[in-house]
């Protein structure tokens, strides 16, 4: 491979255009990583209320690793910048999520660790990053299951004490 940064340069300017869709100001930053002696994110975003500094990783579908410097680089960049630090995680075949670092796996040596299930479970995924959606659980849609006037109308229905038009109008 001509340049081992290719695939991870295309995801980022991915990102950057589908931020720029969304509507947030975007600029890749042009001299992230190893590029300068200046530790800088991946892509800064914001949509005029809120302010990003991200760092992008991508993998075919092994689990993306952070350095423990590259995470504290951020930290500090995003503090002094006013921004929110973000990690944006993208496997092959899926879309873009997103994560504060505070959420990560710690590796036992000080580095971080996304795999793709737990992206797919716990990330933010873009449309809820640019404010499309809002993701919402299942612990919060919770199961109540039905009130208990329409259990005993159903019942009432049931043994034939209403017919089916009657259960229906009490059910509207």
């Amino acid at each position: 491979m001509a340049n081992s940064n290719a695939k991870g340069d295309r995801r980022e300017r991915e990102l950057v255009n589908a931020l720029d869709g969304a509507g947030f100001a975007v600029m890749r930053a042009p001299a992230s990583g190893s590029a300068t002696e200046r530790e800088l994110p991946d892509v800064l975003s914001g949509d005029g209320e809120t302010f990003y500094a991200i760092e992008a990783k991508s993998s075919a579908g092994d689990p993306i690793y952070l350095t423990g410097e590259e995470v504290e680089a951020l930290l500090f960049f995003a503090r002094n910048f006013g921004a929110k630090p973000r990690i944006g995680v993208r496997f092959d075949r899926e879309d873009w999520y997103f994560f504060h670092p505070a959420d990560l796996h710690t590796t036992d040596g000080g580095n971080y660790r996304v795999k793709k299930e737990k992206a797919l479970s716990d990330g933010t995924d873009f449309d809820e990053f640019v404010g499309n959606s809002e993701k919402v659980t299942l612990d919060e849609v919770g199961d109540d299951g039905p009130d208990q006037s329409v259990l005993d109308v159903l019942s009432a229905f049931e043994r034939g004490d209403l017919d089916r038009e009657e259960a229906a109008a009490m059910l509207e």
